[in-house]
């Protein structure tokens, strides 16, 4: 058998263990051509621009009518 713990610890000492485990907001930069958020290091998914040049096609959205 597996030695077990003698006492219950409290659920505040898991939590500091635990306390750098959690999620981040990924950091959102301006797009430079179009000004909407987007990835750092990524292309823009509404201008399709990446450093000054075009890297993917956007199509154009359909407008509602």
């Amino acid at each position: 058998m597996a030695p077990l713990p003698k006492k219950k610890y409290p659920k505040s000492r898991q939590g500091k263990r635990r306390s750098h485990l959690h999620l981040d907001r990924p950091a959102l930069n301006l797009c430079p051509q179009c000004h909407s958020p987007k990835l750092a290091y990524r292309a823009c998914p509404t201008c399709g621009q990446y450093n000054g040049r075009e890297v993917i096609k956007v199509k154009a959205k359909k407008k509602a009518a």
